[in-house]
């Protein structure tokens, strides 16, 4: 029954006669995914899903989308409803911490010392932001985002005429700064770069988000280096550069990157490189754990390498795979093409693909970035290797069916908007 550490009727392995769960460590969305398709996969044994929240699994991207923007009901960011759990008898474990992993033992120990068994073990733990580290980052009113209670904080603080200072012009400080605007704040950006989401799409495509911000009132400071978090009695009361000049915030919210949670795997001895290495299962360094979501770095059999991807589909379809896998199916491969999509004042946008800073040598347009209605591509040797489509709709596919062709295209006839997609 849901509620107990292990299940009934587990085929995964067994100790001494009774058989052990599938543990899932990270009740997020991957966790919930994966404990989904284990039973959709017809496993009829146990599974336990522990997490240190005490919310039960939701989606992350209306934290910083609908949900901050107060569209999106509390109700709709949660994977399944709560009975869902009890109904596919799945032990949920919320508010608790997990403080080792034992592979030889087949063990997770948890922080109030208790110990689950498991047979396979899945590891969701997903990322944690970056810290700020700089003198009065730890005030009152400096606010982080990954949490439900995190977007919960920074929609209190985004009430109109509020000051709100953003560092960081990645996608969840964008993000941010726009349903702030939308709220009637008065929004700074702070951007050690010359443009946002630099290293993300480079330089061609940057600027239309740049130019996109300053039309809606965003003040965007770029080549901004933060000293210090000023403050008047333990609350932030602006941010002060190291040029010497200071911007005065009623609340500041800090985007500057965010890690993968790592810590369990490596103090269990698991291969860990810029997240969980895994091979294309998402089978681990030990043959009975996995990991899925923005913790695993994946080998990706498309690519020839190992990446690592934070975004939402990976969390929603990587534990297919791995679930699969776990249960011994070898077909069980990961090679899903990366897919994330935001949504900023009037501009929406799906990006398939995946390339590095210095990946490619030409981007090309389709439409006129100007009229924010378009979609760019970036190619290395005449091949694609990513699309964004911004205000285009239903192109992913024929710009995935691009990618994974890996032939070289026409530039020409890329561009033009009268030669279908997939006639390129």
């Amino acid at each position: 029954m849901a509620g107990t550490d292990t299940g009934t009727t587990g085929t995964t392995g067994t100790d001494g006669g009774r058989e052990r769960p599938v543990v899932i460590v990270g009740a997020s969305l991957g966790g919930a995914k994966a404990a989904e398709a284990l039973r959709e996969a017809g496993y009829r044994g146990g599974i336990v899903l522990i997490g240190e929240e005490h919310e039960r699994p939701y989606e992350r991207p209306p934290l910083s989308k609908g949900y901050l923007q107060g569209k999106t009901p509390r109700e709709k960011i949660y994977v399944h409803p709560p009975q869902w759990y009890a109904e596919h008898d799945v032990t949920l474990r919320l508010g608790t911490a997990v403080a080792a992993i034992d592979p030889a033992a087949h063990t997770v120990t948890l922080a109030d010392d208790g110990r689950v068994e498991y047979a396979k073990l899945l590891l969701t733990t997903g990322s944690v932001p970056r810290r700020l580290p700089v003198p009065g980052a730890d005030q009152d009113g400096v606010l982080y985002l990954r949490r439900v209670e995190d977007s919960d904080r920074i929609k209190q603080a985004v009430r109109p005429g509020a000051r709100i200072a953003v560092i960081g012009a990645g996608w969840i400080g964008l993000e941010v700064a726009a349903a702030a605007r939308e709220a009637g704040a008065e929004v700074t950006v702070l951007e050690a770069l010359e443009l946002p989401l630099l290293r993300v799409l480079g330089r061609e495509v940057a600027q239309v988000f740049a130019d996109l911000h300053r039309e809606h009132g965003v003040d965007l400071r770029f080549g901004a280096k933060v000293a210090e978090l000023t403050g008047e009695g333990g609350t932030v009361s602006g941010v002060k550069l190291a040029d010497g000049t200071t911007v005065a915030a009623d609340a500041v919210v800090v985007g500057i990157g965010i890690a993968p949670a790592t810590g369990l795997a490596e103090a269990a001895g698991l291969e860990v490189d810029n997240g969980i290495k895994t091979d294309r299962h998402l089978r681990t360094s030990d043959p009975d754990v996995y990991a899925a979501g923005d913790v695993a770095n994946a080998y990706h059999p498309l690519y020839g390498k190992h990446i690592r991807v934070e975004h939402w589909a990976n969390a929603l379809n990587q534990p297919q795979t791995a679930a699969r896998a776990l249960l011994g199916q070898p077909d069980a491969v990961y090679d899903r093409v990366p897919y994330f999509f935001t949504d900023q004042f009037d501009l929406g946008m799906e990006y398939v693909g995946y390339v590095e800073p210095d990946g490619y040598d030409q981007v090309v347009f389709r439409g006129d970035p100007a009229t924010r209605e378009f979609i760019a591509f970036w190619l290395s040797g005449g091949r694609v290797l990513a699309g964004m489509n911004v205000n285009v709709w239903d192109v992913t596919d024929p710009i995935r069916e691009l990618i994974v062709s890996k032939r070289v295209v026409d530039a020409e006839r890329l561009a033009d908007p009268n030669v279908a997609l997939d006639e390129v």
